[in-house]
């Protein structure tokens, strides 16, 4: 099946986010990502619901939400009712993170969480009972343009071999590079989402750089 590639929003020009979007479609791009960051679980704030609910409505692609805030499960609900087709969590921003996902899985929404480059595999290996998705980190959550983190690797390489056992899905977030791509798409990481590395701030048009991008994913 074909890479997801998702478009990481905090990175896009807000003078004009509608004609963004478009020029995102009409690139090829598969999904819209959205981060919602509190100041609190990571240092900056980013994005909110008032956003999601703008980008939900000038696209019918998937939108991914990606919730860096404290105890989850109190917000859910705004974030279901603007629309959330995936909703990631961190499991170490809410008291019972089960309960958490349980409560995504019953609104209906693909339940995900997102691992910090410091949280291990075997911290949240029981969580994969109950998430379809995981969203690994390579780079600290709060900022693009960080520098990738070279020890992630291994950390993905065991998400990637617990899919035999478990009904998830691998994706990729943070510094991810053409080199990064051609290396783990076919290894199996189901999606990658792009930022300033490939995608963001290039100067040439989206679709020459997603086509680009696809070419790496063979």
């Amino acid at each position: 099946m074909q890479t997801q590639l998702s478009a990481s929003m905090m990175c896009a020009n807000y003078a004009n986010l509608e004609k963004e979007i478009r020029l995102l479609e009409e690139g090829g791009i598969d999904s819209f990502h959205v981060d919602i960051m509190d100041g609190q679980f990571v240092p900056y704030f980013c994005m909110g619901i008032q956003d999601l609910k703008c980008i939900r409505s000038l696209t019918k692609k998937p939108v991914e939400v990606h919730l860096m805030i404290k105890r989850p499960l109190s917000y859910l609900n705004g974030f279901i009712k603007a629309g959330a087709d995936v909703i990631y969590v961190h499991p170490e921003a809410d008291y019972h993170p089960a309960s958490t996902l349980q409560a995504i899985i019953d609104a209906g929404v693909t339940p995900g969480i997102a691992v910090n480059p410091g949280t291990s595999f075997e911290s949240v290996n029981e969580l994969l009972y109950l998430a379809k998705r995981v969203l690994v980190m390579s780079v600290n959550p709060g900022s693009a343009g960080q520098a990738f983190l070279p020890y992630i690797g291994q950390k993905l390489n065991k998400f990637l071999e617990a899919r035999r056992e478990r009904d998830i899905e691998v994706y990729w977030d943070g510094a991810c590079s053409l080199n990064k791509i051609q290396t783990y798409a076919p290894k199996g990481v189901k999606g990658f989402v792009l930022g300033t590395t490939v995608l963001f701030d290039k100067n040439r048009p989206y679709g020459e750089l997603l086509n680009e991008v696809r070419k790496y994913c063979v």
